[in-house]
């Protein structure tokens, strides 16, 4: 897995946008048992805090060390620095498992022999993720601009797999219909360009050029957007069970 989080961990723990309850709701429902869930990839633990108000324990896991010091801390969440594909969690663990806008990171294989042999019999396997997200219709624009025409060179080639909403990715298990779910923020200007700054894409710019390529937008998209306005994310998200 890349880890190309670390050096920006501070701006990922403010600027990242949460989830909707509907989602957290859905995923709950279909757990039969709340005693442990495992939060891969967790970043800055924004789902694993979460989860900490329902199970009794919750382990989450990162390879970025820069990350887990910044994540939400709660009595019930134990973060510990280990790979996706390697862990030393025993056999049938976890009544639930997340990797939330990280699975395009891991190789997939690995990845899976983890959560069969991690998962209870019973228990439920998410993955969750964000699309681009959309504005205002000049926003866009230079969002575009700035996502197809200054970073396009710039993405992991696991950049596509969250473009193709993660309908292509390998998913070997019973699969339970999900609802459409979508996120609608009201953000400031910083708000949104803070997130931007956030995106791996961008770090690969400026350690080539030298230059932040939002700050090169920064005037245009302040214009488009305006001091605050709404960002609508569409969520990624498929549910199941082992097979």
């Amino acid at each position: 897995m890349k880890d190309n989080f670390s050096s920006q961990s501070n701006l990922y723990a403010k600027y990242r946008p949460t989830y909707p309850n509907e989602l957290y709701n859905f995923i709950l429902a279909n757990c039969s048992n709340f005693n442990s869930a495992w939060d891969c990839g967790t970043g800055n633990g924004q789902v694993a805090g979460v989860l900490a108000e329902y199970f009794q324990e919750v382990k989450a896991t990162d390879i970025s060390e820069q990350q887990l010091k910044n994540a939400i801390a709660k009595q019930n969440i134990l973060y510990s620095r280990q790979a996706a594909e390697k862990t030393n969690f025993k056999n049938d663990s976890f009544d639930l498992i997340t990797v939330a806008q990280a699975i395009h990171w891991f190789n997939f294989e690995e990845f899976y022999k983890e959560v069969e042999r991690c998962l209870k019999p019973e228990g439920i396997f998410a993955v969750i993720g964000y699309e681009l997200f959309s504005s205002n219709e000049e926003t866009n624009r230079v969002i575009d601009e700035l996502y197809r025409d200054l970073l396009g060179p710039y993405w992991d080639k696991e950049r596509y797999l969250l473009e193709e909403g993660y309908k292509t990715i390998p998913f070997p298990f019973k699969e339970i219909e999900t609802p459409k779910i979508s996120l609608d923020l009201n953000w400031s200007f910083d708000d949104l360009i803070g997130y931007l700054k956030t995106w791996s894409a961008v770090k690969h710019y400026e350690n080539d050029k030298g230059v932040n390529p939002v700050d090169i937008l920064s005037k245009e998209l302040r214009q488009a957007y305006g001091e605050r306005g709404v960002i609508h994310y569409p969520i990624l998200f498929r549910l199941g069970k082992l097979s």
